[in-house]
């Protein structure tokens, strides 16, 4: 009677056991669809200022993973007591290990999506970290080519006012010049009227510049019969 008993309490003990770690597989198993998705989307999905941060997403996930940690603990304990009851019969002892490689299973599955969450998070960060140096990068760059360019606009500016002073320059001389032409060429009109009246100025001018030229022959004659005088006597 006592043996009876016992065999049932074993027997009620055992399904109460089954039904709680089926109840545990189905909830697990539903949240494991929703972690993996939850993961894919907080993993590679890119939000601007006004949407809803990353860091909530990475929140919920946290949190969903927290609450399947405290499932997969609660599933392995329950496999855990089943474990320490008498199988009744091989198909029992098959249930069992059914449960049990459920278990793994789910540990896998679990540990999967967290790594690759883990995975794909420090990958968007690295990726974040160095779109924000080419982007402080980009600026300064552009900082720097404004300042080049304000330089360069300067250094022309500069050029063009250079240029305009010696084209003034140029342009005062060659009116100082024209005017000195024109000086010069009224100075020699009024030389040939002067001529044109006085012929006989212009007839005295012309005896003149005939006897300076004989008496230049005359002078460039001596000295050469005195050369020759003095050449002669020194070499006698």
């Amino acid at each position: 009677m006592m043996q009876a008993c016992t065999r049932v309490k074993a027997k009620r003990n055992r399904l109460d056991l089954r039904k709680q770690a089926r109840h545990l597989e189905n909830e697990i198993d539903a949240k494991l669809v929703a972690f993996s998705k939850l993961g894919i989307n907080a993993g590679v999905r890119h939000v601007s200022p006004d949407e809803v941060p990353l860091l909530d997403e990475e929140q919920v996930f946290e949190n969903m993973a927290s609450e399947l940690e405290t499932l997969l603990s609660k599933l392995f304990s329950i496999n855990e007591r089943m474990s320490q009851l008498q199988p009744n019969g091989a198909a029992m002892l098959h249930t069992m290990q059914r449960h049990k490689e459920i278990l793994k299973d789910y540990k896998l599955e679990f540990n999967k999506i967290r790594n690759n969450f883990t995975a794909r998070k420090d990958r968007e960060d690295l990726l974040g970290s160095v779109r924000k140096e080419i982007d402080n990068y980009k600026s300064a760059s552009g900082l720097n080519r404004r300042e080049m360019y304000l330089k360069e606009n300067q250094h022309i500016h500069n050029s063009d006012r250079l240029i305009n002073d010696q084209i003034s320059i140029a342009m005062e001389t060659r009116d100082h010049l024209m005017t000195q032409r024109q000086a010069f060429k009224r100075i020699r009109t009024r030389f040939n009227d002067i001529s044109n009246r006085f012929p006989a100025v212009n007839s005295l001018l012309q005896r003149i510049n005939l006897r300076k030229r004989r008496d230049s022959v005359i002078l460039g004659l001596v000295i050469g019969v005195c050369t020759f005088l003095m050449l002669l006597y020194a070499f006698h």
